[in-house]
């Protein structure tokens, strides 16, 4: 029985940065969780002004896959999202309104006020 091996292709920080508080967040949910996790984030079309970004807690990576470390907390995107995403970073909030990642797009044109959803 042969094994596959997943290749992963760590992402640079000029692609996207993961802040401090973020990785404490990710780090903090994975802690809870039974098998270490990574936080993904793809951008679909959608949302209220085009585009939207999906967050999913996963275990494993796939092929075209990029990954990004901070402090030992990993964020993953897959190659046709950060196309979307290049320079930016994942920054986690927490303030009056709520907490929440937040993505920091300096592609952007435009965003929505829950901040999930953008334009290019």
């Amino acid at each position: 029985m042969s094994e596959t091996q997943t290749i992963v292709k760590t992402g640079s920080s000029s692609d996207f940065t993961v802040s401090n508080a973020a990785a404490r967040q990710i780090a903090a949910i994975s802690a809870k969780e039974p098998a270490p996790i990574m936080l993904r984030i793809s951008v679909e079309g959608g949302g209220c002004t085009g585009f939207q970004y999906k967050f999913e807690l996963i275990t494993k990576t796939e092929a075209d896959d990029f990954v990004f470390e901070q402090a030992g907390a990993k964020v993953v995107i897959d190659e046709m999202s950060l196309q979307y995403m290049t320079g930016s970073q994942i920054d986690y909030v927490d303030d009056l309104i709520g907490a929440s990642f937040q993505i920091k797009n300096p592609n952007a044109t435009s965003s929505c006020g829950c901040g999930t959803s953008f334009a290019l």
